[in-house]
């Protein structure tokens, strides 16, 4: 039989199919791990299960599809449920698990979850704070550019020609004397501004000493790929998850991360393609940086992409063909849960 489950915040709702498609059952699980144990034990009740589809497996579906795998069941990854059904048969938590249920048992779903357990898992948890703490860093860096460019003439030019190491430093060091005016309000908030970037910077260092040696463990081959380094690496690997083999190849993983062009042609315009704005973003923007850091500072790089601006290519069009091609490159060096 084949299990399907419906994942939601707190609850579970779970059915069981014969191996023809028929309904033996439905029932509803608590999201806790008692819970999943029941709604497994459920399943056992029906017989041998072949497979079980569940939706949310990177989400609601985490703890369940873990203690799955984890009790040797075939876990099958469910996008979401499927809109003809949706529109023939309405839109409930039983008619979803159903959904996952039959993708499963069709091998229209054949996904494997990410595992979520392994190093993987622990960098995409350290990235969460990374991303977090390096946006609010700039953001507090522009608020003390803004405060500054308004500020009286006195107070900008104490801050004139600073970059951002310096400027942060300094306005964290003020020692603003009171007074009940703008200067004193306007240093005191720049001083505050300053001590936040500076401890977000702390933060920022602490998470990449923490990230450093899991991703030098666990990928030292795409690490030392031309332009990855730290950040770029954790990314992809990220995006690949814990069982990179369930990418079938380059051409799936170049689509996964949005640099596959897509057919945009028809009858005179045949074989024209379009940018694909779809994939994982957070793998198409370490690309990306990729891709600049190559332009800038790789000389077989440097010399294709003059070659191709002599051939009247523009930045954007070879830009877009070298994200392709590094994708090309990083599959090659993605760690494999087999070496």
């Amino acid at each position: 039989m084949t299990g399907g489950v419906d994942t939601h915040a707190d609850v579970h709702v779970a059915v069981a199919l014969d191996e023809l498609g028929a309904l033996l059952g439905t029932a509803e699980f608590a999201r806790t791990p008692e819970g999943y144990a029941a709604l497994l034990g459920w399943l056992d009740g029906f017989g041998p299960v072949a497979k079980i589809g569940i939706e949310g497996t990177g989400s609601y579906g985490a703890g369940l599809a873990r203690t799955a795998a984890a009790q040797g069941m075939t876990v099958v990854e469910v996008d979401c449920p499927n809109r003809q059904d949706r529109y023939r048969f309405g839109k409930s938590d039983t008619v979803d698990a159903v959904s996952a249920a039959r993708a499963a048992q069709s091998g229209h779903a054949a996904g494997l979850p990410k595992g979520g357990t392994g190093p993987v898992e622990s960098m995409r948890v350290i990235m969460v704070a990374k991303r977090s703490a390096s946006a609010q860093r700039v953001r507090t860096i522009n608020q003390m550019r803004h405060l500054i460019f308004a500020a009286p003439d006195t107070i900008r030019g104490r801050f004139y020609g600073l970059n951002i190491y310096h400027l942060t430093r300094v306005a964290a060091a003020m020692r603003p004397r009171p007074a009940d005016d703008v200067d004193y309000v306007t240093l005191y908030t720049l001083r505050e501004l300053g001590r936040r970037a500076r401890l977000l910077d702390g933060e920022i260092d602490r998470l990449d000493a923490l990230l450093k040696p899991i991703v030098t463990a666990h990928a030292p081959a795409l690490l030392n790929v031309f332009g990855c380094g730290l950040l770029n690496t954790a990314t992809l690997c990220v995006a690949a998850g814990d069982h990179p083999e369930r990418i079938r190849n380059e051409a799936a993983w170049a689509n996964m991360c949005g640099v596959a062009p897509i057919a945009a042609g028809s009858g005179k315009t045949n074989g024209r393609v379009r940018l694909n704005r779809g994939g994982n973003r957070q793998a198409n923007s370490a690309l990306h940086r990729i891709v600049l850091v190559r332009m800038g500072h790789h000389e077989p790089t440097k010399t294709y992409v003059a070659r191709r601006r002599a051939e009247g290519r523009n930045n954007l069009e070879i830009m877009r063909t070298l994200k392709r091609y590094v994708a090309r490159e990083t599959f090659k060096h993605l760690p494999r849960s087999t070496d």
